[in-house]
C-alpha cells in the first residue's frame, strides 16, 4: 500500500483519538453529538441511611391550666396492723374537779307494835293494826290501817313477832291481797304466854302494799302487855332504781 492510500486511514485514527480524549461524564462534544437516548428504568431503592443525631432540647412551655378534680377513688384495703408502740410517758395531773352532790341511798324502814288496847279478838280477813309506832321515818307504814305502802322499788324483808296467850294463833303475811307466808301456833293451856315469829323477803314496786292478816276466826291469840309485845317490822334490803334521784 502506498502513502497516498494510507492517508485517509491515518486521518480517521487521529479524529477518533481526539474524540475519545474529549469524552467527560458520558457526554459527547459538539463534534460527536448524537440523538437523546431512551430514558433508563428506575433504579432500585437505596439502603436505609444512618440514624440522625438527637435534636436539641425544646424550650419549656408555659404551665397548662389546672384540670378538673377527678372522682374520689375507692378506699384501699386495710393495711396490716402495726406493732404495739412503747408506752407513753404519764400525762400531767389534771385539775381538781368541782365537788359533786352527795348521793344518799334510798331508805325505807318501819317497826310498830300492838298496844294493849289491840289485844281483843280480831275477825278473819282483818288487817292487824300495829298501832304503836317504834320507827317510821319515811312514813311508808300507816298505823291507822296496819299497811305498808312501797315507795322505793326493790327487795324488802318483813318480820312478825307475836306473843300468843290464852288462844291459838294463825296469821298470814299479805301482799296486794295475796298470801306470801302463813304462820301458826296452837295454844296448849300454858300458864305463861308463848311466842310465834316469822319473816320473808318480798320484791315490791311503788304502790304495792304489805300487811298482816288474821287467817282463822278461832285462832286470834295476838297478845301485848307492858312486859311482852307483838311487833311488825319491814325494811328495804336493796333498791332496783338505777341512776335514780337522791332520796333522803
Amino acid at each position: 500500500m502506498t502513502s497516498l492510500q494510507t492517508w485517509p486511514l491515518s486521518l480517521l485514527l487521529v479524529i477518533a483519538v481526539h474524540c475519545s480524549n474529549s469524552l467527560e461524564d458520558n457526554k459527547i462534544p459538539s463534534l460527536c453529538t448524537g440523538s437523546p437516548g431512551i430514558p433508563g428504568s428506575p433504579g432500585l431503592h437505596g439502603s436505609p441511611g444512618q440514624p440522625g443525631r438527637d435534636g436539641r432540647d425544646g424550650r419549656d412551655a408555659q404551665p397548662g391550666e389546672k384540670g378538673e378534680r377527678g372522682e374520689r377513688g375507692e378506699p384501699g384495703q386495710s393495711g396490716v396492723r402495726g406493732l404495739t408502740g412503747d408506752r407513753g410517758d404519764p400525762g400531767e395531773k389534771g385539775e381538781r374537779g368541782t365537788p359533786g352532790e352527795c348521793a344518799v341511798a334510798p331508805k325505807s324502814a318501819f317497826s310498830a307494835k300492838l298496844s294493849e288496847a289491840r289485844t281483843t279478838p280480831l275477825a278473819v280477813g282483818d288487817a292487824v293494826r300495829f298501832d304503836k309506832v317504834i320507827l317510821n321515818e319515811q312514813g311508808d307504814y300507816n298505823p291507822e290501817t296496819g299497811r305498808f305502802t312501797c315507795r322505793v322499788p326493790g327487795v324488802y324483808y318483813f318480820a312478825v313477832h307475836a306473843t300468843v296467850y290464852r288462844s291459838s294463833l294463825q296469821f298470814d303475811l299479805i301482799k296486794n291481797g295475796n298470801t306470801v307466808a302463813s304462820y301458826f301456833q296452837i295454844f296448849g293451856n300454858w300458864s305463861k304466854p308463848a311466842s310465834l315469829s316469822g319473816g320473808t323477803l318480798v320484791h315490791l314496786i311503788p304502790g304495792d302494799q304489805v300487811w298482816v292478816q288474821m287467817a282463822l276466826g278461832e285462832y286470834t291469840g295476838f297478845y301485848s302487855s307492858p312486859k311482852t309485845d307483838s311487833t311488825f317490822t319491814g325494811f328495804l334490803v336493796y333498791s332496783d332504781w338505777k341512776n335514780s334521784a337522791v332520796f333522803a
